[in-house]
């Protein structure tokens, strides 16, 4: 976006009217707690958090909704909207009592209906969702204040389900929305979290804009990433979309914005030389590139052509080009689960080799007979953009008859949900990043799970992972857990649902009166204040 056209979308409302001028801000250099201008990873087109798991959502349902558990840095759930929960001696029933004080921001009291008929909204969309569906006999209550979840048989990682940071949200919201046509999301937002979404100034593509709501009690904890005590006490905070990054680099420098969330690598020495303004990296986990197939359609439905695309693949390759080659900011991952975590160990190093020639060879004896290899590929997102450009000059090389099409996210991100062939509006492929958490374990992964039409774009289906999933969800020892998770894991690698491309940090930059940015996997706009 032009800058002069970034400023035309920043017309005053009659919330900001009153609000310091951004050119008073940067000429004066003063900072109050009223007013925040953030410029997220891409644009907002889908408001429900639960419906989807394209991240810019879910950082924006963190502002609107609340969950009944939120996961600290340990991973480990803690009650959140929760007040606590018991559960029957023979594990099939939990009963969840709300915290006193919840309020919708339309001013309703949030009540134990609304919390069950949203989880049973989240549970047939979401992966991990399903895995909890599966054993759930009835989202019901025991009176106003109790969720009570009847199991068909003991589920002891429940908690674990409704604290899951990432993919699609658990989030709750009114019975009434919660019943809306689950095959469309809902445009609606009525929560219960720390900001309220101003409908009346959110321009797709352009802008948006949250009001702290002043009914919202937080805990009285400290917070930690979703969990404890998410203390607003930024009044309103502005949402910019600036696709192009001198623009936004610019407009941060000038004092225009104040937060750009994730900033591309040729940029950083110059942001770094301004005194006003800090680096961070706020996600110590980490995001990971991933290439996904399109399993439905050929050539990608056969698994050993996959195999063989995967062979030739340089990992290096992609992380130089999302991170400008700045080595101290990615690690080569060749795990399906996440380098760095339980689960995350390097089983796949022989499989991907980086050797052009023995793919070619591979991809010949596969069957790989010329097909059409549609590529899509996001160009208004930097940090996914150079992939599916690395990728389209690999097929080529392997000898693949490839086509890239470049789009903005919001198109791509309604492509890939199409069942078509490419010859009818297809896709073959696709890249984008997961953070860490999103993929952390067997049941939460989208990445692996074979869910088919159920599960992430790209319906793949593969009966034995999900026979190994359940198993690994029952069992009670950490080492039968790890002894599924590792067969999982080998099965993946032999049948490619996806390619992860290496794990890489994306780099922030804000103002440096700009502080309590929480270390986590979303950039939360609570803690955060100007000192």
């Amino acid at each position: 976006m032009r800058r002069r056209a970034f400023l035309k979308t920043t017309a005053a409302t009659t919330a900001a009217a009153a609000l310091p001028s951004r050119f008073a801000i940067a000429q004066s250099g003063v900072r109050t707690n009223k007013l925040l201008r953030y410029v997220p990873t891409a644009d907002l087109s889908v408001l429900d958090p639960s419906w989807t798991t394209t991240q810019v959502s879910i950082t924006h349902g963190y502002y609107v909704f609340d969950t009944l558990y939120g996961i600290d840095h340990t991973q480990k759930p803690r009650p959140q909207m929760a007040e606590g929960h018991t559960t029957s001696a023979d594990g099939r029933t939990w009963d969840i009592k709300l915290r006193d004080g919840l309020k919708f921001h339309d001013g309703e009291p949030v009540l134990a209906r609304d919390a069950a008929a949203s989880l049973k909204r989240w549970a047939a969309r979401d992966v991990y969702g399903q895995v909890l569906g599966a054993f759930v006999e009835e989202f019901t209550t025991a009176d106003d204040r109790t969720i009570r979840i009847k199991l068909k048989s003991p589920f002891p990682m429940l908690l674990d389900t409704l604290g899951k940071p990432n993919g699609m949200l658990p989030v709750v919201m009114p019975e009434r929305l919660a019943k809306t046509d689950l095959s469309k999301p809902n445009t609606e937002m009525v929560g219960s979290g720390p900001y309220r979404f101003l409908k009346n100034e959110f321009v797709p593509g352009s802008s948006g804009a949250y009001e702290k709501f002043k009914d919202y009690v937080p805990r009285n904890e400290k917070a930690d990433w979703a969990s404890g005590g998410k203390v607003a006490h930024i009044e309103r905070i502005e949402w910019k979309i600036i696709n192009d990054p001198s623009t936004a680099s610019a407009a941060l420098q000038k004092g225009e914005i104040d937060w750009w969330e994730q900033v591309q690598p040729d940029l950083l020495p110059l942001l770094r030389k301004n005194k006003d303004l800090t680096v961070t990296n706020f996600n110590p986990v980490g995001f990971f590139g991933t290439m996904r197939f399109n399993h439905a359609h050929a050539p990608f439905n056969n698994p050993a052509i996959r195999r063989a695309v995967r062979l030739g693949m340089n990992q290096e390759d992609y992380m130089s080009a999302v991170t400008g080659g700045e080595a101290e900011i990615w690690k080569a991952c060749k795990a399906l689960f996440p380098c760095g975590t339980a689960y995350g160990e390097e089983l796949g190093l022989s499989s991907m080799t980086g050797n052009i020639d023995a793919a070619r060879k591979a991809l010949k004896d596969a069957g790989y007979a010329g097909e059409k290899v549609v590529i899509l590929n996001p160009a208004d997102v930097p940090t996914i953009g150079p992939f599916g450009q690395v990728t389209n000059e690999y097929l080529k090389q392997i000898g693949m008859n490839v086509e890239l099409q470049e789009m903005d996210w919001n198109t791509l991100a309604q492509r890939r949900t199409k069942t078509d062939p490419v010859d009818k509006g297809g896709w073959s492929i696709f890249h984008n990043w997961w953070l860490g958490t999103s993929f952390i374990n067997p049941a939460i992964s989208p990445i692996l799970r074979g869910l088919g039409p159920k599960g992430w774009a790209g319906n793949y289906q593969n009966a034995k992972i999900e026979e190994l999933t359940a198993e690994w969800i029952t069992v009670a020892s950490d080492d039968d857990r790890m002894r599924i998770a590792r067969a999982i894991h080998q099965e993946a690698l032999n049948d490619v649902p996806t390619v992860v491309l290496g794990r890489f940090f994306i780099l922030s930059a804000h103002h440096k009166q700009l502080t309590g940015l929480l270390e986590s996997t979303s950039p939360y706009p609570w803690n955060l204040r100007w000192s």
